[in-house]
């Protein structure tokens, strides 16, 4: 038998035997389509992946930016030898026409250089390039992988299967690992700094190192050592997928957090020798008046508007409070005076 021949028949053997041992037979392994691919332009995109959720209109405009100091980015980089997320993210995002994506990389540098260019009247008079055409970011999304590598064992225990058969079945078997990636997105309001959206998502696929292993049969094993690399990226890939996935569900039935005396002005959590005026009276700047006027406003009180507190007023109160995931007290308590003059 050629060695070519024999290769094939050991690889299939092995492969096979492993894959019945561990129960992974339905798992893929290596090749395989990435998850994420195509193309964007606009709000139309071609190639994107079929469970990438979509949104009928965009929820407005979105920056990317990674933290390229945290160590997660220095094993992507410098371990798997895999560029920037930025672009992988950026694809994803516009595809799912749930934000338009607005660039803060190393474009931005590049229309910078041409407005200094205009600045400085090197450009034609026709070019309109100038002040006031930049679009602002509404949110900042910003990427992170935690990475985990559980290499498998086995190949002891098929090491005396069929005599040289078995040591290379072991071997394929003590190469087999679990790669996973777990990836998370934060999701920032420019304008305010609240975080407004966190989600995680992971993925898992199985890699066999048999670099190794083909050396023993001449050349040939260089392209499948490399190949042994691919799974890691299409794996961070399928995690991002997951992760944007469960941020748009969740944006999707976005209801802002609300805070009585409204955010950032003290807070509810009395610190010892603090004053805070937000953590007892906040209902007291917002007066009965004036919940019931705008209670008016939104169809729920019929009475007269007299500051007094009545049977009508209560009723307008409770409704309010349901209808907003309030406590239903029916009285004009500082969460809800906060929520109503938020409306």
């Amino acid at each position: 038998m050629r060695v070519n021949q024999l290769k094939s028949c050991l690889l299939a053997l092995g492969v096979s035997t492993v894959l019945t041992l561990t129960g992974c037979a339905d798992m893929q392994v290596g090749g395989g389509k990435n998850p994420v691919g195509g193309s964007a332009g606009g709000a139309t995109s071609t190639g994107a992946a079929k469970t990438l959720e979509h949104c009928d209109h965009p929820l407005g405009t979105m920056a990317v930016e990674e933290n390229t100091g945290d160590p997660w980015y220095a094993v992507l980089t410098g371990q798997y030898h895999l560029p920037s997320t930025v672009p992988l993210i950026r694809l994803m995002v516009q595809q799912s026409n749930c934000f338009v994506v607005v660039d803060r990389g190393q474009a931005m540098n590049s229309m910078m250089g041409e407005r200094n260019l205009a600045a400085s009247g090197q450009l034609r008079g026709t070019s309109n390039m100038g002040g006031g055409q930049m679009v602002a970011a509404d949110y900042v999304m910003t990427p992170s992988i935690q990475f985990s590598q559980n290499t498998g064992g086995g190949g002891a225990a098929l090491a005396g299967v069929g005599g040289g058969y078995g040591a290379i079945i072991g071997a394929i078997a003590g190469s087999m690992k679990s790669s996973e990636a777990s990836t998370t997105m934060m999701l920032t309001d420019t304008r305010s700094g609240v975080q407004v959206a966190a989600s995680q998502g992971s993925a898992k696929n199985i890699d066999f190192g048999m670099g190794g292993l083909l050396g023993q049969f001449g050349s040939g094993g260089g392209a499948l050592g490399a190949y042994s690399q691919t799974p890691e990226g299409k794996v961070i890939a399928a995690a991002f997928l997951d992760s944007f996935n469960q941020m748009v569900k969740s944006v999707r039935e976005y209801a802002p957090q609300r805070v009585a005396g409204g955010l950032g002005a003290g807070g509810q959590l009395g610190v010892d020798g603090a004053s805070n005026p937000n953590a007892a009276g906040a209902a007291s700047s917002y007066s009965l008046s004036d919940a019931q006027r705008k209670l008016t406003d939104l169809g729920l009180y019929t009475s007269k508007v007299d500051g007094l507190p009545g049977p009508g007023t209560s009723r307008a109160l409770s409704t309010f409070q349901k209808a907003n995931g309030l406590p239903v007290t029916g009285q004009l308590d500082a969460a809800t005076a906060s929520a109503l003059q938020a409306r």
